[in-house]
């Protein structure tokens, strides 16, 4: 049996299985108590009476739940004079992930325009028997669950449940004649759009921003006075696949920055790809990935042919650009001398385990920091709210703040007590490691040589703002997604605000950069 008859094997296989599951399933309306997204009222069975129902089970830190979105998009295309109806079912991994600001947030920065519904509560989670992200539940014209399915890689299999759901209804009459109008929310458009990482060009003074919801990045130069003129945009704003000058290329929701020697390299997220731009030819170049999504766990070979996985941020030195590969939960590394790349460390398994380089597991690495002197890569270990880091003389990695999936926390202290919420920025200068603590709305230190967490900037609790009240004047942080200490101040890109801000150590002032 070769690859292609062992797949349609396999997904007639979970097919089947997943029309088992589905018949001890009952179908459950939504509950009145729960809130909506992207829907000018709530949602009812009864409203979508006659409809086929694809219901996804998903928590937006996910790296997999992101994944199956365009999958989703995809199936929402094809079936869009259909009266077929995608649903999220936001069910929360995260304290911070509860907030229904921040799920709008994460609804804007994916570009979801199906309704979400917001199952804190995990009511229809239970209901639906759903034991892992992402999970999807497919509903028949005639109220039923039809089929289930979890993980990613489900499209055809959905698509199949899809198609017989609205083949059975137009055959027994229950399919409804006209499709139910929703109204997505509409959201305020800036400058910045969730920008993503940050980077330096010290002898210069040239800041980079990868501005990841508008498809570019920004070369800006840093003035007096918090200003920051821009230099070049690259990229045209349309989100693409596409190699160029400045002016033409594209790219898809970018994240990771990395310079040197007047180039600037890309961690170029929803293409899968690493781009490289150089400011000598002004041209975008792909050097690794084919712009597809891979699964490929194991690999040393030329960078061009393999397909990579939601590669998050970057670090580099005079030989090896090291990429935090979200999507595989490892860390590869291109050579860009012999231009090969590999896998570096972690096994692919989620989960935190310290080692050798192939027997550590990983848990969706999404930000890089590389300390030359120490020789240590260190990195911010999101699903598992850690700290951790590569020790490249002895090849080990090596855990300093973390305990599993599901512990986390906003706690100070020492490294063995201490907790942090899905952090995914970190940055390194002599003996202490700056962290964007990202669902604790924090920067945080973490000082290697007392072994303590320290808080440095965090947000006030939610409240009443009153008259003198100093923790309503400055805007708080919200979400960061990167730090860079630099000229004695900390650079933040604070993602759902839109801006990138900076910290003045000797002020104690939190400011925003004026693009201009």
């Amino acid at each position: 049996m070769d690859d292609f008859e062992q797949k349609i094997a396999a997904n007639l296989k979970n097919m089947i299985r997943g029309f088992k599951k589905a018949m001890s399933v009952k179908t459950i309306d939504f509950p009145d108590k729960l809130e909506w997204i992207n829907t000018s009222e709530p949602l009812t069975l009864g409203k979508l009476k006659g409809h086929v129902i694809l219901l996804d089970f998903w928590t937006y830190c996910c790296i997999n739940c992101i994944h199956v979105l365009n999958d989703l998009k995809d199936l929402e295309e094809k079936y869009k004079n259909e009266p077929v109806i995608v649903i999220g079912v936001h069910s929360a991994k995260f304290n911070n992930e509860k907030d229904k600001d921040n799920i709008r947030s994460a609804v804007s920065r994916y570009e979801i325009k199906h309704p979400v519904l917001i199952d804190n509560d995990l009511v229809l989670w239970r209901g639906y028997k759903i034991n892992a992200w992402p999970s999807f539940i497919v509903i028949g014209t005639d109220g039923n669950v039809m089929g289930r399915a979890a993980g990613e890689g489900r499209r055809d299999m959905l698509d199949s449940l899809i198609s017989r759901a609205l083949e059975k209804g137009k055959i027994d009459g229950t399919l409804a004649k006209k499709k139910y109008e929703i109204h997505p929310d509409i959201y305020i458009e800036s400058y910045l759009k969730f920008p993503g990482k940050i980077t330096i060009n010290p002898q210069e003074n040239h800041l980079f921003i990868s501005d990841s919801n508008h498809h570019r990045i920004l070369k800006v130069q840093l003035e007096e006075g918090n200003n920051g003129k821009i230099l070049n945009i690259i990229g045209n704003g349309q989100k693409g696949f596409k190699d160029g000058n400045f002016e033409e290329a594209q790219f898809h929701l970018p994240q990771g920055i990395a310079y040197q020697d007047n180039k600037l390299y890309v961690a170029d997220t929803e293409n899968h790809a690493i781009r490289s731009i150089d400011f000598t030819t002004r041209k975008v170049k792909t050097i690794a990935g084919t712009g597809t999504q891979g699964f490929v766990r194991k690999y040393y070979g030329d960078p061009l042919t393999i397909s990579l996985s939601s590669p998050w941020d970057l670090a580099i030195d005079e030989e090896y650009i090291y990429i935090a590969m979200a999507g595989t939960h490892q860390i590869w590394r291109l050579n860009l001398k012999k231009k090969t790349i590999q896998d570096f460390a972690g096994s692919g398994r989620e989960d935190i385990i310290d080692g050798e380089l192939h027997d550590a597991a990983l848990a969706q690495p999404s930000g890089l920091a590389l300390d030359k002197e120490t020789q240590k890569l260190f990195f911010a270990d999101s699903e598992v709210s850690g700290l951790r880091f590569i020790d490249l003389k002895n090849k080990r990695v090596n855990t300093l703040i973390g305990k599993g999936l599901f512990t986390f926390g906003m706690k100070s202290g020492s490294f063995n007590l201490a907790l942090l919420q899905h952090p995914l920025g970190v940055d390194v200068q002599n003996d202490k490691i700056y962290l964007a603590d990202t669902y604790n709305h924090a920067v945080r230190i973490a000082n290697l040589e007392t072994q303590q967490l320290t808080n440095l900037i965090f947000r006030p609790r939610k409240g009443i703002c009153k008259i003198g009240d100093k923790n309503c004047d400055v805007l708080p942080l919200y979400e960061p997604n990167d730090v860079l200490q630099f000229n004695k101040k900390l650079y933040i890109a604070d993602t759902n605000n839109h801006l990138i801000r900076v910290f003045d150590f000797k002020s104690e002032q939190l400011n925003d950069i004026y693009l201009y």
